[in-house]
């Protein structure tokens, strides 16, 4: 309960913290329920940051060049006692418990609870089953519980959203719900639901942004944005005109995370049309996407001349413009991927979404195979920088080591899931280049890998 308490920090007047603060006494302060649903959306914050910088190195999008974070993840390799899986895990326990708190304990002591809170508290739920569907093989899903499948998670993140949706206030309210909704069915391969969901959220609003903010005047930081616009993580060169998605344009910015957005809809639409083999209905979708990700906003003005792509000393990345880059050694060499941070230039980043796909690749698209990879192309760079990718990739951590002493369970999960075809030895985040030649070579092209392994259990669910 202390540790709970302590997510209320951020919301007591002016700036006062007290720690005596016992359980009892807030629930008979003025208001706590606002108290408790500002402190729970200020620990969404801080675990997001955590998870988007942890998730992004188990992927083919960033490689840690630094001797910060983990260094195991880009291998990847995924002990279950590894100190960085215990606290993913232990946030998704925290953000369940503390919905659910909220949702009993406080809003019985507090009567003027209202639907508004209680809906905040509810999407916040179900969103810490979706973590646990997305990232792990099996987590329990209640406290001092039996671990759970992903599926279960996943299914329970459905229950949720649905209880939480009669008490939305808003069409955008309505919108994070049924995108939320349409992220769990595609997950577990529910074609038909996914569609419905992402339809309607369309719908309801076709350009949702559901963020997650910071506040630096009182210590809710954006622990990624210290990795990816510090020295940290280096990009893949072919996603490095998207690079870096949080900056400052001075000493006190935090970006927000984004946590919904009206592109998945359209991304999951595209891969249903793609599953029927409906190239047409796909391209038609992905060019709707195309447009909405051309209407989001751009930061103009971003001084990254101090990032000289060999911060660290493990490994050189391009940082000249002139270098084309080919998504695998059988890929066309493409221009305008790498852009030029040298003094005295400026750059401009997408924050919110950003693509390298243009309408003429889009219309190009002539079959299944070509239009799932150009999907999973999409989904990769829309969500790049938000901790989505390993999921893409079928990558599933293990139940951690305490977990699992406690949590019954007859299968075994503690061992990590890396599908076969991922490779293994910083495989994911290879690539060579020619200096002479100035091209970029990445050694896997995981879009294509993820297309040719659709068929199985692992990646594109809706195969």
């Amino acid at each position: 309960m202390a540790l709970l308490l302590g997510s209320c920090d951020l919301v007591t007047p002016d700036d006062i913290i007290n720690p005596t603060v016992d359980e009892t006494a807030f629930l008979n302060s003025d208001n706590p329920m606002q108290t408790w649903v500002n402190g729970t959306e200020k620990e969404l914050a801080l675990r997001m940051s955590d998870y988007v910088e942890l998730m992004e190195i188990l992927s083919d999008n960033y490689f840690n060049n630094y001797t910060r974070s983990s260094k195991v993840f880009d291998i990847p390799q995924l002990l279950y006692t590894d100190a960085d899986v215990a606290t993913l895990q232990r946030h998704v326990g925290a953000l369940r418990e503390m919905a659910d708190y909220g949702l009993t304990t406080v809003a019985a002591a507090d009567a003027h609870t209202t639907d508004a809170q209680r809906f905040h508290l509810l999407w916040i739920k179900a969103y810490s089953h979706l973590l646990a569907g997305d990232f792990f093989r099996a987590l329990p899903s209640e406290n001092g519980g039996p671990a759970v499948t992903w599926q279960q998670h996943l299914q329970l993140a459905l229950e949720v959203l649905e209880q939480a949706l009669p008490l939305a206030q808003s069409d955008e309210d309505r919108a994070l719900i049924h995108t939320l909704a349409a992220r769990a069915a595609h997950r577990m391969g529910n074609r038909p639901l996914a569609e419905e969901h992402a339809t309607q959220a369309l719908t309801l609003k076709s350009d949702l942004l559901w963020q997650v903010r910071f506040d630096n005047k009182n210590g809710v930081l954006n622990g990624a944005q210290e990795a990816i616009w510090g020295d940290w993580f280096q990009p893949l060169p072919r996603l490095d005109f998207l690079d870096p998605k949080y900056y400052q344009m001075s000493s006190s910015d935090q970006c927000p995370i984004n946590l919904a957005k009206a592109e998945e809809n359209y991304l999951i639409l595209a891969e249903a049309a793609t599953a029927r083999n409906d190239v047409a209905g796909a391209k038609k979708q992905l060019s709707a996407l195309l447009a909405l990700v051309k209407s989001r906003p751009v930061q103009t003005g971003i001084n990254d001349q101090l990032e000289q792509r060999y911060n660290g000393g493990l490994k050189a990345f391009p940082n000249d413009p002139a270098y084309r880059v080919q998504a695998s050694p059988v890929d066309p060499l493409r221009q305008g991927l790498i852009i030029d941070r040298r003094p005295p230039m400026l750059i401009t980043i997408p924050y919110v979404s950003g693509t390298s796909v243009t309408q003429d690749m889009i219309d190009a698209l002539q079959d299944h195979d070509s239009a799932l990879e150009m999907v999973y192309l999409m989904r990769q760079e829309v969500f790049f920088a938000e901790g989505r990718r390993p999921a893409d990739l079928g990558i599933r951590l293990p139940l951690c080591e305490v977990e699992a002493a406690h949590a019954m369970s007859d299968d075994d999960y503690t061992q990590a899931w890396i599908p076969p075809f991922v490779p293994l030895n910083y495989g994911l985040d290879d690539f060579t280049v020619d200096d002479q030649a100035m091209t970029v070579t990445i050694t896997h092209n995981m879009n294509r890998v993820i297309a040719d392994n659709a068929r199985t259990a692992d990646v594109a669910p809706f195969e």
